[in-house]
Parts: structure tokens; sequence; C-alpha cells
């Protein structure tokens, strides 16, 4: 295939998506499972994250799926200033998650509270209130930093035992 105007993948992308899809299959033993979090964004980053699943990017054909229910997430992407009022559904939201869990700050408001750091209803980052694996920084953070940081997230994961 070509790149260029055309819109075809460039063969080296096609190379690089199928190691991906390995790597996140050998690590997890099937996709890579996300449960997507607004503590109290702007909706930049919420924005840059929807466009992971148009036809362009298309994280699905890597085996990196969004999921309603943390319940069934292996990661919990968290965008926007962690709000007082947000706490302890973040907390739950946590802790509902099956083991092994990671958490991702997407973007400056999680990371460290952003433009809103030192405020009287948030948090200076999602730090404060859950264990942060990945941060992602921008403002938004662009595509391609998500899908890098979300890539550095499942390498932080013990590769999948199927005898386990």
């Amino acid at each position: 295939m070509t790149g260029g105007s055309n819109g075809m993948i460039p063969a080296g992308d096609l190379d690089a998506a199928q190691r991906l899809r390995r790597t996140i299959q050998h690590t997890l033993g099937r996709s890579l499972h996300i449960r997507h979090l607004d503590a109290g964004s702007c909706n930049g980053c919420d924005s840059e994250i929807a466009a992971l699943l148009n036809p362009y990017h298309d994280i699905q054909r890597l085996g990196i799926d969004f999921v309603a229910s943390p319940r069934h997430a292996d990661l919990l992407l968290v965008t926007g200033t962690m709000t007082r009022n947000l706490e302890q559904a973040a907390k739950r939201t946590y802790e509902a998650m099956p083991e092994p869990r990671l958490v991702v700050a997407t973007g400056a408001c999680a990371i460290s509270g952003g433009v809103f750091a030192g405020a009287y209803a948030g948090r200076d980052g999602i730090g404060e209130v859950l264990p942060v694996d990945v941060r992602i920084p921008g403002c938004p953070p662009r595509p391609e930093a998500l899908i890098h940081g979300l890539l550095v997230a499942v390498g932080r994961l013990a590769p999948f035992d199927p005898a386990a």
C-alpha cells in the first residue's frame, strides 16, 4: 500500500499496527478495554479521544475498545480537572475495576489541574485522588499522543499467562 493523499495506510504502518495488536493480545490475552471518565473537562480532550474511533485512527483495529462499565475495564482514562464533587465517584469507579488496573491522566487539567490549579472546587490533578500510571501531556493531547500513552500503559502490565 502507499501513503499520501489517497487515504491508504502506508505498509510500514500496517506492520506496526499488527505488532501492536499482537503486543496487546500477548499482554492481556484479549483486547484492551478502556473506561473514559470525564472529571470536569472543557471537552477538548474528549474530542481528541473521540477522534481515536474515526476511520483515520481506528484504534479498534489495534485491539483497543471503550466500554461503558468500569467492571469490564482494564484502564481508566481520565480527562479534566478532578472536581471535589467527583472525587468519590472517581474512587468508586477505580475500585470497581478488576485487577490489574491502570489509570491514565489525559491532558494538562488531569495531570496538574491546568489553568484551574489551586482553585477551591478542584484538585491539582487526579494524582491527588487516584494512583496515576501514565500521564499524557497536552491541551488537548493529539490522538497520536493518546495512542502512544495507551501503549506505554499496556507495557506496564505483566504479560498474559494462560496457565494462571
